[in-house]
């Protein structure tokens, strides 16, 4: 694999398990949210909507709202994690999830099977719902909220959903911070080995 298609693979990341966690991801190692086209990308690539869906009306507002809300569930996921409560989060976030979810539709492909679209080009706010939901159902469902993990990984900030057998995942993801680790390891070892 060339050194630029390992870097482009993980421009955009979706392993932590949880559409909300990956919106939160987008911040590491930089801005990975800096133009209305990436988050355009990202929407489609997130699974917000189906592929194909025309996203004519993303601009700059949606920008700064995607923005805004995934500073609020990164406090608020952080806060619980940490038990300092950020309760002005919580409130942003409630107050995301408000708004109606866009419309599922089904249409008829040409090959006689149903597909998934939605009824309307989704707003914003529409959009925003669902990852502020996703946020929600995360963090009061017991079970998902025992499941929320910190990366292991050196300077790692990304919190991850930990649904391996056993419970044991130690990084965000096995092909970047875990290859990182064992890489380190290595060097450690073959440093102690020469001297």
């Amino acid at each position: 694999m060339a050194a630029g298609t390992a870097t482009a693979s993980y421009d955009l990341r979706f392993d932590s398990g949880r559409i909300c966690l990956d919106l939160t991801a987008t911040t590491h190692p930089d801005e990975r949210l800096d133009s209305a086209g990436r988050l355009r990308a990202w929407v489609v690539a997130s699974g917000l909507v189906p592929a194909g869906t025309p996203l004519i009306s993303v601009d700059t507002l949606w920008l700064l709202g995607f923005r805004e809300l995934r500073g609020h569930i990164s406090q608020l996921v952080r806060g619980e994690l940490d038990g300092r409560p950020a309760d002005s989060a919580l409130a942003r976030v409630n107050a995301a999830a408000l708004a109606a979810p866009p419309a599922p539709w089904a249409v008829r492909a040409d090959d006689g099977s149903l597909r998934r679209r939605l009824h309307s080009e989704p707003g914003c706010a529409e959009l925003l719902a669902v990852v502020a939901r996703d946020a929600l159902d995360l963090l009061t469902d017991p079970a998902a909220r025992a499941s929320l993990r910190q990366c292991e990984g050196d300077n790692c900030p990304i919190v991850y959903l930990d649904t391996s057998r056993g419970r044991r995942r130690r990084w965000c993801s096995s092909e970047v911070c875990g290859n990182r680790e064992r890489v380190a390891r290595h060097r450690r070892r073959a440093a102690l080995a020469r001297a």
